[in-house]
């Protein structure tokens, strides 16, 4: 029997001791080595021939992948490495580092406990490193740093130890200072990273050695033979004497958290049920006796085995042919089969149990985000909220008028498998819209459409998503009549205050603001809103806020679903230009409702709130908001001139420059609209001499004087009539 085969033996013996096990993310800015890394580590493990480590990419086995040379999918690994004499089970998630894949980040971080946060010796903290700790951080995931590519500045850079170390401290420094900035209050401290304590380690992924201080004092290796080694070129030696997987699978044992620990303090703050309840307690206790609770964090589509949905199992087990409910479904569904992964290699088990990562098929319903429980009535987990949304579409055709029954399983399949693309399908004109977080992402998914579900397709140029909020507040408010004129809404629309929309966006209100009325009022007044109101809050929808101010009005509560409904519709296309609305507030006032059900039913009600919506957007004063990226460029001093001439082109505004040697960072943002074909034009101007990155960092306010231009354009292109409509034509 392999290694392999030993290591997957005692993997199924150590997953049911959570004091033996560790939950871990790899997450860092792109290029900055993390799938040569993660390959180290499997290796290391046993799990893979060591002289291919670094070569072999065995966590990118996606084509598209191994070609462009980054990762895309999370894919995920379980091993096995002995500390102190004992085994422990280590279940690693890699992540991909590109900004267009953030949200599987932050997928990610939903089912580990610690993070290995990646950054590159010769470029340091770059902007993706931050998100990529933030994302960490939300999700109470605690951080160790990784210091790679240390052979470059030795071999390339030809730096002095004492310039190494300088180096090294400010990438720590710069690292700590985000922990302070992002960490919970009780664990600002606990979580610094530390050079002495070894929760930051150094080395090569690529020459596959690493060290960290424990590790000095243990093996009497110093700095200097490192130097040595480099300067010799002889890193295979060195490789030998400081292998990278012992040294980092040390520091995440000892400086991780197990699940049994870590779930005490992440459960409150991704479930937002009832805490002294039983179930609360059996996932704080990671209890494998427990009823199941899974949280699903990626879907992957498997040319035989169809969708397998990895998740994390946070109390009980889940077992071969066992039945389950998934939230947000109807029905049972029943687990067809369960593994463990091992790089590509799903491995089968009879069972997962709490405190570990699984990967079952069966689970059709189940989605991204998605929680799957042993009964209905238990709390779902609270959803992922992404930190951008999607800001780039492509209208998407089948080439062959036979393809379109299969192009339209497929895109759902897509969006079902990456929740960052949104998919629109349009059954009247054929046309399906297929949004995502950037150029690249909906590239990629275009390749995979075509290549893995052979579905031959057409795209359109990519264009830009607005959004539309009010810049204003409506003068009073706004009646809005149902067909039949025996009920009216009257509702106003204001910009919603900035501190609620971004405790939205960051995913601090509950998801079902019904069920949690309460928590939902307290965070209101927590952020300023006065009590009185913020007890009619109603509902959430995007970064939209929906409350009813009005008293005692007689069948009101019946209506509400209806009303609720109308909401959401408008919330997905403004009166502006049908894009999706953000940041407003609405107050319903007041209403006249028929006293007979039969005249306020569906037809009535739903029309009637989603005019009076339309037309108090339209009296505050719709705008549009157009998407921005941050865009760090480092470039040599002598062609800086090119790359500022190049942005300023793109309306982009200067925000810093930094001058690190004879290179200067300027760091700019731009409106994504302006950004398409940037990296050909980048490179030519700089003549292929410069680094550079990009980051969603959301909306603003589109200048007034393209704000005409832009709603024409973009009614033109839905097939809508060039004008808005006026409030007029919403009082009918």
């Amino acid at each position: 029997m392999g290694r392999k085969e030993d290591n997957i033996k005692l993997a199924k013996d150590i997953m049911h001791m959570p004091d033996f096990i560790r939950n871990i993310g790899i997450a860092a800015h792109i290029d900055h080595g993390k799938t040569t890394f993660s390959d180290n580590l499997i290796a290391g493990a046993g799990m893979m021939s060591e002289e291919l480590a670094g070569k072999q990419c065995l966590l990118d086995y996606d084509e598209q992948e191994q070609a462009r040379g980054i990762t895309i999918n999370a894919a995920s690994a379980s091993m096995v490495h002995t500390f102190d004499g004992k085994n422990y089970l280590i279940n690693l998630i890699d992540t991909p580092g590109h900004v267009d894949f953030g949200g599987d980040v932050t997928r990610a971080m939903r089912a580990v406990d610690g993070a290995i946060v990646l950054s590159c010796a010769v470029e340091g903290v770059m902007p993706q490193t931050e998100t990529v700790l933030r994302q960490a951080i939300k999700e109470k995931v605690k951080p160790v740093l990784f210091i790679n590519k240390v052979d470059r500045l030795i071999n390339e850079l030809k730096v002095t130890p004492e310039q190494m170390q300088q180096r090294f401290m400010k990438i720590i420094a710069e690292v700590n200072r985000f922990i302070r900035k992002m960490a919970p209050k009780e664990y600002v401290d606990k979580w610094q990273v530390n050079v002495l304590d070894g929760s930051v380690a150094f080395g090569s992924a690529y020459h596959n050695w690493g060290i960290s201080v424990p590790y000095m004092k243990k093996t009497g290796i110093t700095f200097k033979d490192i130097t040595d080694y480099c300067n010799a070129n002889d890193q295979k030696a060195l490789a030998k004497r400081a292998p990278i997987h012992q040294v980092v699978l040390d520091m995440v044992i000892h400086h991780l958290p197990n699940p049994a620990v870590a779930q005490k303090y992440r459960i409150p703050n991704i479930w937002h049920g009832d805490l002294a309840s039983e179930q609360a307690k059996h996932m704080m206790n990671c209890d494998e006796k427990a009823p199941l609770a899974l949280m699903v964090t990626k879907i992957i589509l498997d040319p035989h085995a169809g969708e397998v949905a990895f998740g994390r199992v946070y109390s009980g087990a889940i077992t071969r042919g066992q039945e389950v409910y998934i939230s947000g479904a109807t029905g049972k569904s029943r687990v067809q089969q369960v593994a463990v992964m091992v790089g590509a290699d799903r491995v089968p088990v009879e069972e997962v149990v709490a405190g570990n990562i699984a990967a079952v098929t069966g689970l059709r319903e189940a989605i991204a985000g998605s929680t799957v429980l042993a009964s209905p009535d238990m709390e779902p987990f609270e959803k992922i909220s992404h930190y951008s949304d999607p800001v780039v579409t492509v209208a998407i055709e089948a080439k062959h008028m036979a393809d379109l029954p299969k192009l339209v399983e497929v895109l759902r399949s897509v969006a079902k498998a990456d929740p960052s693309i949104q998919v629109e399908i349009n059954q009247e004109t054929g046309e399906h819209l297929m949004s995502g977080m950037g150029e690249l992402h909906l590239e990629i998914t275009q390749y995979r459409i075509e290549k893995e579900h052979n579905v031959p397709i057409k795209a359109s140029t990519p264009i830009v998503v607005y959004r539309e909020t009010v810049n204003g507040m409506s003068p009073e408010p706004f009646e809005g009549k149902s067909p039949n004129k025996h009920n009216r809404f009257y509702i106003t629309a204001e910009p919603l205050d900035e501190k609620i929309m971004n405790a939205i966006h960051e995913g601090e209100f509950p998801s079902d603001v019904k069920k949690h009325k309460d928590d939902a009022m307290r965070k209101l007044v927590e952020l300023g809103m006065e009590k009185d109101v913020a007890k009619g809050v109603v509902d959430i929808k995007g970064t939209n806020l929906f409350l009813d101010v009005t008293k005692g009005i007689q069948y009101l509560f019946e209506t509400r679903e209806l009303i609720k409904e109308a909401f959401a519709e408008v919330m997905k296309r403004g009166p502006r230009a049908n894009e999706p609305v953000q940041g407003t507030l609405f107050k319903l006032h007041d209403a006249k409702l028929h006293e007979d059900a039969v005249h306020r039913g569906p037809a009535q009600v739903i029309p009637a709130v989603r005019n009076a919506l339309y037309g108090c957007m339209t009296t505050a004063g719709p705008v549009l908001l157009e998407p921005l990226q941050k865009v760090v460029v480092s470039v040599p001093q002598d062609i800086m001139g090119n790359v500022t001439r190049e942005m300023q082109q793109r309306r982009g505004n200067i925000l810093d420059m930094t001058v690190e040697g004879d290179m200067t960072s300027i760091e700019s943002k731009a409106p994504v609209g302006e950004m398409f074909g940037f990296s050909g034009a980048i490179r030519s101007a700089t003549g292929g001499r410069c680094l550079w990155s990009t980051e969603n960092i959301g909306f603003e306010m589109l200048p007034p004087e393209f704000q005409e231009k832009i709603t024409r354009e973009i009614r033109e292109r839905k097939g809508l009539k060039p004008e808005p409509y006026t409030a007029d034509y919403y009082s009918g």
